[in-house]
């Protein structure tokens, strides 16, 4: 196994077992045909860096069938809107040309959507793209790196802001990803990025934040060193609910702006609790195989008291726990989901039935298992009278 920043021999300390990709929902049809993988991660001792070893070629995880949405979640739409008005009142100059990698259906450009604004947004997922594109947000349907970036003179060196949410860990050439945004970035211009958080993912032990498209889970010390290699800092970060615990990172030209004293306090925060260092991964890894072994304990249990279960929304985070877990359709009845693109599938390796939402109110489970546990608050409100029981492998 090599780095994929700096191309060094690092050692995998845990796999994960075969794994299909994450949010390859399929049909009957397709089950002999089904991709899968070994998920193994190892830790880059020079950069501080968790990442995945193998991961299934760009373009088969995000391409025209690709299932997730951003405003199909209230939850989300609201955290986009919170997070375009801080860059608006953070950004340290006047913005006009924006950029957004990954910009799914246009939910966060949106929010820029006047003549004050000037934005742009790459997304290689043909049906998202082509979503945002009717919505009227300016969008290319393209990963970006430096072939595509190319094409966009008014944007080169002349870009004031560079954003990103839960996109960054999922581009494999890292290297082009920030050579590209070099590119495009102003002197003054700064890049901003959310992602989920590895000392949050530690903490919970939610294990379900790896999967394919996540190849790397960023730490500041991490983000840190990374920017470093590229004549760029780290100026500011500020820890996020979203995504069961994230953080934003605020990235700058170097010597171009102040570093916020939360830099040095997260980075020596993160140094006490070894997340620069990879003891804190052989705890992890202990704390894996225990959940592994105590969530199929529970579930089996249930289903000897004759205990219906279902799922509670087919996410890409639920491939990593059925099939780390071993939990099939023989344990959990049914998954029910509101997307369109899921409902009549079935759950990528486990081949669990994928259902429309009616489900959960006309065939009543005993337990609900939650795989979309960071969406708990907005998902427990909208289940209210919900009276069996929740679970999942994580506190609720």
């Amino acid at each position: 196994m090599k780095c994929k920043i700096t191309g060094k021999k690092i050692d995998p300390f845990m796999s994960f077992g075969k794994m299909p990709i994450a949010n390859g929902f399929l049909n009957k049809d397709k089950f002999n045909d089904e991709f899968f993988f070994e998920m193994e991660v190892g830790f880059s001792e020079d950069l501080s860096l968790f990442q995945l070893n193998d991961h299934p070629k760009p373009k088969m995880m995000f391409n025209k069938n690709y299932p997730f949405f951003t405003g199909s979640s209230q939850q989300m739409k609201l955290h986009f809107k919170n997070y375009a008005d801080w860059i608006k009142k953070y950004h340290p100059g006047k913005i006009k040309n924006i950029i957004e990698i990954g910009s799914n259906d246009g939910t966060f450009l949106k929010n820029f959507n006047s003549d004050e604004y000037n934005t742009l947004g790459f997304e290689p997922s043909g049906n998202v793209a082509e979503r945002a594109s009717n919505d009227s947000v300016n969008t290319i349907n393209e990963f970006f790196n430096k072939n595509s970036v190319r094409d966009q003179k008014e944007f080169i060196k002349n870009t004031d802001l560079i954003c990103a949410a839960n996109v960054i860990c999922h581009v494999p050439n890292l290297n082009d990803l920030i050579q590209s945004v070099d590119l495009m970035l102003n002197k003054k211009g700064i890049f901003v990025f959310e992602e989920p958080y590895l000392g949050s993912m530690f903490e919970k032990i939610s294990y379900d934040q790896i999967y394919d498209e996540h190849i790397f889970i960023f730490s500041v010390t991490s983000v840190n060193k990374i920017f470093i290699l590229f004549d760029m800092e780290l100026i500011d970060v500020l820890p996020q609910t979203t995504h069961g615990g994230s953080m934003r990172y605020v990235i700058g030209r170097k010597n171009s702006h102040k570093i916020n004293s939360n830099v040095n306090t997260l980075l020596e925060k993160e140094k006490i609790g070894n997340l620069d260092n990879i003891s804190s991964c052989e705890k992890f890894k202990e704390s894996c195989e225990t959940s592994k072994i105590k969530t199929r304990k529970n579930l089996l249990q249930f289903k000897r008291n004759n205990y219906k279960i279902a799922g509670y929304a087919a996410t890409s985070k639920s491939t990593t726990i059925l099939n780390y877990c071993n939990i099939g359709n023989k344990i959990i009845d049914y998954i029910c989901d509101t997307t369109p693109e899921k409902i009549g599938k079935f759950s990528p390796g486990t081949h669990i039935p994928i259902v429309d939402m009616s489900h959960f109110k006309k065939f009543i489970p005993d337990i609900a298992y939650l795989f979309a546990w960071n969406h708990k608050d907005e998902i427990f409100k909208k289940e209210k009278n919900f009276k069996g029981k929740w679970f999942s492998h994580v506190a609720l």
